[in-house]
């Protein structure tokens, strides 16, 4: 298919389903004691997408790398200001105004609504109460990226030796390679593959050297571990709200994993999880017959758990994703005597310790 005919299907793609959004939307108003909850159980705005069981069955994330950066400039710039602005809350107003879109005019409507916000002289609920998509983009944008920014605790060593914890706000997720080791990349998300079946690639493929440290891109618990005939040696890591999975494969043959890791383990930002290879395309386990050493991660979105496997799963595009989190890089040390390798800074994460006290409390 052409880039033409790509962008036309593209286009009816998202008619289609702000349409469908809208009705879910006029139906919640009209349809007495009908009115659903999205996934993590929270109202959005004054209204919400969901009816009943029903949930966002689709995501076409559109947001550039630039605009990624610029929102998350907002956030951090305004942070404990008296007028703070929401990463995700002033991307979905830009999506809403624009229709997902986000070249120059887009930033440029980012911008003059952020200054607005920054200055007090609007709110978010009064600068979206008349976009009927604001409330589908806020869920669909905060359950892609809502783990990545926010406050949390950085390693620190004073001039003594010293080892205390510094209170930091910002961007805590990590790129998913340490820091320093060569890799190579670009945009392949929907390329055709055709090992076992005709299908799209549903991931970003980062190509390197094998061995290269596999950083834990957000803090999660470990869902799946172990073989699959596609990916190889893969890990699935979910986040602690439920809505993003995520997937890393083709992990190094015979040392794949970081020692410990097993399905069931809670894992920080930053941490080292694996090792990048060649595994996958064989039924039978730990064989080398990819071509190219690179990482495949693809981050797919769960709204409801009949999502995670089959026919309705929703993948998305982080290319412009991956550009983003290379702001925020964790170098990795090798163990002596060992094929490990380990984080160089460790951080609290404030998403872990709730978890792992809703854990002790349970």
């Amino acid at each position: 298919m052409d880039k033409g005919r790509r962008e036309k299907f593209a286009g009816w793609m998202r008619i289609g389903i702000l349409a469908e959004c809208l009705l879910f939307a006029v139906l919640a108003l009209l349809i007495p004691g009908r009115r659903g909850e999205p996934a993590d159980g929270k109202g959005i705005g004054t209204h919400t997408l969901s009816v009943e069981n029903d949930y966002i069955k689709w995501v076409d994330f559109t947001v550039s790398y630039e605009a990624l950066c610029k929102a998350y400039e907002w956030d951090v710039t305004t942070h404990g200001s008296e007028h703070e602005i929401c990463w995700v809350e002033l991307l979905a107003y830009t999506a809403a105004k624009t229709g997902g879109e986000f070249g120059k005019d887009a930033l440029k409507t980012m911008d003059k609504a952020a200054k607005k916000l920054s200055e007090g002289t609007c709110t978010m609920e009064e600068l979206s109460q008349d976009l009927k998509y604001y409330t589908y983009y806020k869920e669909a944008y905060d359950a892609a990226i809502g783990g990545l920014v926010g406050a949390y605790r950085e390693e620190h060593s004073d001039d003594a030796g010293n080892v205390e914890y510094e209170e930091k706000y910002g961007l805590k997720g990590y790129f998913p390679l340490a820091r320093g080791f060569d890799y190579t990349h670009y945009d392949d998300f929907g390329v055709g593959r055709s090992y076992g079946y005709q299908r799209k690639h549903l991931g970003h493929d980062m190509m390197g050297l094998v061995g290269t440290p596999i950083m834990a891109i957000e803090s999660g618990v470990v869902e799946a571990l172990g073989w699959n005939q596609y990916g190889g040696w893969r890990i699935g890591i979910r986040s602690f709200d439920g809505h993003r999975y995520y997937y890393y494969a083709h992990l190094r043959q015979n040392y794949p994993y970081a020692e410990g890791l097993a399905e069931g383990s809670v894992v920080t930002a930053g941490d080292v999880i694996g090792y990048m290879g060649h595994t996958g395309y064989s039924t039978k386990e730990n064989v080398n017959n990819i071509e190219v050493t690179h990482l495949h991660w693809g981050l797919q979105l769960i709204f409801d758990e009949s999502q995670k496997e089959g026919n309705n799963e929703i993948w998305i595009d982080v290319y412009p994703l991956t550009r983003f989190l290379a702001k925020h890089t964790q170098a990795a040390a090798k163990v002596e005597g060992t094929k490990e390798w380990r984080r160089t800074v460790d951080i609290v994460d404030p998403m872990v310790e709730e978890y792992e006290a809703g854990k002790e409390i349970q």
